[in-house]
C-alpha cells in the first residue's frame, strides 16, 4: 500500500481487512473512564477529527454516486414503477427513495448531509465525478449544510439515552453521525402499489374494532377491488403495514452505519454504533418543528379510555417532530403530510407527480437514470390507476384524521442508532487489553494522517 498519501491508501484498504478488524472502541484521546476496572485517563490531548477524515465518513454513510440501475420490468403489471427515485449513494434504500438523512455533527456545528433528491439534477454528474477521482472534501463539502452552530446533543440522561453510554457520549474531540428516518414517502409510494389491481391488499384498523380503514367502499365483497375476504392471505392491520414500512427504514439505517463502521476501521479511527432511539430528544435537539399532542390523540385512545385519562390526569401532552426547517424558513427535511401539504389527498398526489409528473422519474425525468433509452421505459410506465389512487388517498386521509397524524403508530420521523467516531488512545488498549485489540492501522493511523 502507497504510505505517502492516506487517501491512497484508504482506496487500497482490503474490505476483507475492515470486516475482520472492524471493532467498537470508544476510547479516545483526551478522554478519561473514572471508574471501574478499566480507569484511565488518557495523557494525549484531545484531536478533533479534519475536514478530510469527517469527508471519508460521510462519503461512507450517504455519498452521492451516480443513476441507480433500476433495472426492473417497467411494464404494466411487472412492478417496476414502484421506484420513486432514479439516483444511488453509498447505502442501498428501498426504491431507491433514500428515507434515511444523516447529521454530522461535531463542536463546532451540526450539519444535514443531503439527500439525492435533494440536489438539483446538474449536480449529480458532478457529485458522482468527484466520488470517482475520490475527491471525497469538495463532494462533503457540497453535501452538507449548516444546520446550527455548535453541537446538537439532547440531555445525557437515561432515557434520553442509557446509561452504560454516558461516560463516552458527545465527547469534544469526537464526530457524530446521526440517521434520522422518514417515513412518509416510503409508506404513500408503498401504498400506492399495494392497492393497485395487482396487490390489492385490504386495511383494517386494529384500534377501531378491525373496522375497514378508511376503504370500505374499496372492499371487493361491495363491488371495488380490494381483497378484503381473509382467506386471500392479503388483510393487513394498520400496525402491520406501518412496521413493515418501519423495519423497512431501520434497515437502511443500519447499513449506512455498517458503512460508516467499515470507514473507521479503514481509516484507523475509534468509534462505535450506540442506542438513540429516544421518540423525540434527538430531534427536538436537532430543531425539528415540533408539535404537541394529547397522549390520548397521539396513542389513539378510545373516546372512554381518553375521557378516563384526562379525569386521571394522565392525559399529558407529547411531542412529535413535524419536519425540519432552514432559518430562513426553507423547508429542509419535509414530511410528504400536513402540515407540509395541506392535507394527506395533496401529499398523495404531491408522490403521483414526482413518479409521473411532467418532470416525473417516468416521464421527463427518466434521462437522469442510468437507461440507454429511457424514453422507451417512459413510454412503457403506467401510472397508477384512479381506483389506486383513491384507495391511497381515502386510506391516508382515514389515518390523518382518526390519528391527528401520519404515520398513526411512529411518528413521521424517528431516530434508532448514531455512532461516534474519533481518535484512538492507544495507552489505553496497551494497558487494559491483550494484544490485537487494535489492528495496525490505528496504530499507524497518526502518522500516517497526521505526521506524527
Amino acid at each position: 500500500m502507497p504510505d505517502h498519501d492516506p487517501l491512497a491508501h484508504l482506496a487500497c484498504y482490503p474490505l476483507l481487512d475492515a470486516l475482520a478488524d472492524r471493532r467498537s472502541r470508544r476510547f479516545g484521546v483526551g478522554m478519561a473512564m473514572e471508574e471501574g476496572p478499566l480507569a484511565h485517563r488518557s495523557e494525549r490531548p484531545p484531536l478533533p477529527l479534519t475536514e478530510e477524515e469527517q469527508a471519508v465518513l460521510a462519503f461512507a454513510a450517504c455519498g452521492v454516486t451516480g443513476p441507480a440501475l433500476a433495472d426492473l420490468e417497467v411494464q404494466p403489471g411487472g412492478g417496476g414503477t414502484i421506484m420513486a427515485g432514479l439516483l444511488g449513494r453509498t447505502a442501498p434504500s428501498g426504491d431507491a427513495i433514500h428515507a434515511v438523512s444523516v447529521f454530522l455533527i461535531d463542536d463546532d456545528a451540526t450539519w444535514l448531509l443531503k439527500r439525492p433528491r435533494d440536489f438539483s439534477p446538474g449536480e449529480i454528474p458532478e457529485l458522482a465525478e468527484l466520488a470517482r477521482r475520490r475527491e471525497l472534501v469538495e463532494h462533503y463539502r457540497r453535501s452538507r449544510v449548516r444546520v446550527r452552530e455548535g453541537r446538537a446533543a439532547p440531555p445525557l440522561e437515561p432515557l434520553h439515552n442509557l446509561a452504560v453510554n454516558r461516560w463516552s457520549l458527545f465527547d469534544r474531540a469526537s464526530t457524530y453521525l446521526l440517521p434520522v428516518a422518514e417515513l412518509t414517502l416510503l409508506y404513500v409510494n408503498g401504498l400506492l402499489e399495494v392497492f393497485g389491481e395487482e396487490t390489492g391488499a385490504f386495511v383494517v384498523d386494529e384500534r377501531a374494532g378491525f373496522r375497514p380503514a378508511g376503504l370500505a367502499r374499496f372492499a371487493k365483497s361491495r363491488g371495488g377491488h380490494l381483497r378484503d375476504d381473509p382467506r386471500d392471505e392479503v388483510v393487513l392491520t394498520v400496525q402491520q403495514l406501518e412496521s413493515l414500512v418501519d423495519e423497512f427504514v431501520v434497515v437502511e439505517m443500519g447499513m449506512i452505519l455498517q458503512n460508516v463502521a467499515l470507514a473507521t476501521q479503514a481509516l484507523g479511527l475509534g468509534g462505535f454504533p450506540h442506542w438513540a432511539a429516544h421518540a423525540w430528544s434527538w430531534l427536538q435537539a436537532l430543531g425539528f418543528r415540533m408539535r404537541w399532542m394529547p397522549a390520548s390523540r397521539y396513542l389513539g385512545m378510545s373516546r372512554p379510555l381518553a375521557v378516563a385519562a384526562r379525569l386521571l390526569g394522565r392525559d399529558r401532552p407529547v411531542p412529535c417532530a413535524v419536519g425540519l426547517d432552514a432559518a430562513d424558513g426553507t423547508p429542509l427535511l419535509a414530511p410528504f403530510c400536513p402540515p407540509y401539504h395541506p392535507s394527506m389527498e395533496a401529499a398523495v398526489h404531491a408522490v403521483v407527480d414526482l413518479k409521473f409528473g411532467e418532470g416525473g422519474i417516468f416521464r421527463g425525468g427518466a434521462g437522469a437514470g442510468a437507461w440507454r433509452h429511457p424514453e422507451r421505459v417512459a413510454e412503457a410506465a403506467r401510472p397508477p390507476s384512479p381506483a389506486a389512487v383513491d384507495a391511497t388517498i381515502a386510506y391516508c386521509e382515514y389515518v390523518h384524521r382518526r390519528y391527528g397524524r401520519f404515520p398513526a403508530y411512529p411518528p413521521p420521523f424517528r431516530t434508532l442508532l448514531g455512532f461516534q467516531a474519533g481518535h484512538v488512545d492507544p495507552d489505553f488498549y496497551d494497558r487494559h487489553y491483550r494484544p490485537g485489540a487494535l489492528s495496525a492501522t490505528q496504530r499507524e493511523h497518526m502518522a500516517r494522517w497526521h505526521g506524527e
